[in-house]
């Protein structure tokens, strides 16, 4: 997975009815004759990666060797041009599938504007995919502003920071600083030693107005010193002032210290040139191939964003990148029911969990992921993946606002990139970031 997937790029209703009509999809349930037989017959749509695929097929097939009533057809979502895109069209075209996986909180709130999703939490026995799963405390911060719950989380990759542990060392360190003060004490010493060699946080996305970016570097430190704040919930702005200031004023002390390089630069955190970057688990694959001198808490270390001083480490929060599934209101009540029985069985026992996590290294969204114990042969052979277990919990999901994209790309143009380049004063960043906001939420 990488964080281009995340990118949701929005699509206008005109232009979905325009593929509707040129795709011609032939792929969704037949609600005519879904029970035909007394077989009811459900699609399901897996994101468009082979592994995902795989499992929901072998998932499927083995709830139907327990189930002869149900029958579960599962095939890829589309990704011409996007898979959001395919979704619409089929919507739009009355071809949608009982349920699909894939989807994000942000588009799940375009899809529930338009009254395509069935709030799960209706559903007999949605209730009981929650307790059995023991996601408790990880679904609370997807719940949407209307009180329900449209999206079952599948995964959660709670991001985290990963810092040069090597270059700590070299400076003095054992370990990661927890506060910003404790970060800025890093950079002083870093651009001592090394001048323009080397920058705390290089990343030329820190200047990208790109509204997915917002989520690797502004909410990752804003769900840290806001406790989780939601920010924007519904159609209503629900910034911590406090908190977003002191996001503001820490990026703009780092690059007074000139630890900031926004400039292209081929794999800084790799090569050295900068030592602090977010990290997602779907990062360790690829360093085993292109960077195997990069070894867990030996020349790299994970932690949660750094805090304001006056707020405890132990209680920072992240930002998820995540997604689940949702259920379409085009399906029979029937094949509704049927949707959330299979969910149901899937999500019974934790061993398929765990080959979910073991197939793909995306963090099942449980609030045990850590102490259960069929996950631990995972994280004893992969102890990287042990920090992103521990904090699922831990993690903010994105905005429940259909505009999700128009309203990041304000975070970054107003404040976030300006404070980057020098260009705007933290506290005036942040009255010219919300009122841009409060005004788009109009």
């Amino acid at each position: 997975m990488k964080k281009r997937n995340s990118a949701l790029l929005m699509v206008t209703l005109s232009a979905v009815m325009l593929s509707a009509c040129s795709t011609g999809q032939n792929t969704a349930n037949d609600n005519s004759n879904a029970a035909a037989g007394g077989v009811t017959t459900i699609e399901f749509w897996a994101a468009p990666n082979p592994t995902q695929q795989a499992y929901w097929q072998e998932m499927a097939k083995a709830y139907e060797a327990t189930n002869d009533k149900v029958k579960i057809n599962v095939s890829a979502i589309k990704e011409s041009p996007t898979s959001e895109a395919s979704i619409q069209s089929a919507i739009a075209a009355k071809s949608a599938p009982t349920i699909s996986e894939n989807i994000n909180r942000g588009f799940a709130a375009q899809l529930a504007d338009s009254e395509a999703l069935v709030p799960l939490d209706t559903i007999s026995g949605f209730s009981d995919i929650v307790s059995a799963r023991d996601m408790t405390k990880t679904l609370e911060p997807w719940k949407f502003a209307d009180g329900h719950q449209y999206v079952l989380p599948i995964y959660s990759n709670p991001m985290l920071f990963g810092w040069r542990l090597d270059t700590l060392k070299e400076l003095g360190y054992d370990a990661p600083p927890k506060t910003y003060s404790e970060v800025l004490e890093v950079t002083s010493k870093l651009k001592a030693k090394y001048g323009d060699k080397k920058y705390l946080w290089a990343k030329p996305d820190l200047a990208d107005p790109t509204a997915w970016k917002r989520w690797f570097d502004f909410y990752m430190l804003y769900d840290a010193a806001s406790g989780g704040n939601k920010f924007i919930e519904g159609s209503s702005f629900t910034g911590d002032e406090k908190a977003g200031t002191e996001v503001l004023s820490f990026v703009d002390d780092i690059r007074k210290e000139k630890g900031i390089l926004s400039r292209q630069v081929t794999d800084p955190f790799e090569t050295g040139t900068g030592i602090f970057t977010d990290i997602g688990p779907w990062t360790f694959s690829m360093w085993d191939q292109k960077y195997p001198n990069l070894k867990y808490n030996e020349t790299y270390a994970l932690s949660m964003p750094p805090v304001p001083d006056d707020v405890d480490p132990a209680q920072s929060k992240t930002f998820a990148d995540t997604k689940g599934l949702v259920i379409y209101a085009s399906a029979t009540k029937a094949q509704q029911q049927a949707a959330v029985d299979f969910i149901k069985w899937v999500y019974s026992d934790a061993a398929n969990d765990a080959k979910w996590f073991k197939d793909t290294n995306l963090p099942p969204a449980r609030d045990d992921l850590s102490t259960n114990e069929a996950f631990k042969p995972i994280l004893d052979a992969s102890p990287q993946l042990k920090p992103y277990a521990e904090n699922v919990p831990n993690a903010v999901p994105p905005m429940d606002n259909a505009k999700y994209n128009d309203l990041q790309t304000i975070i970054g143009v107003e404040a976030f990139n300006k404070v980057v380049k020098g260009e705007i004063a933290p506290a005036d960043g942040w009255a010219a970031m919300k009122a841009a906001l409060e005004k788009a939420l109009k």
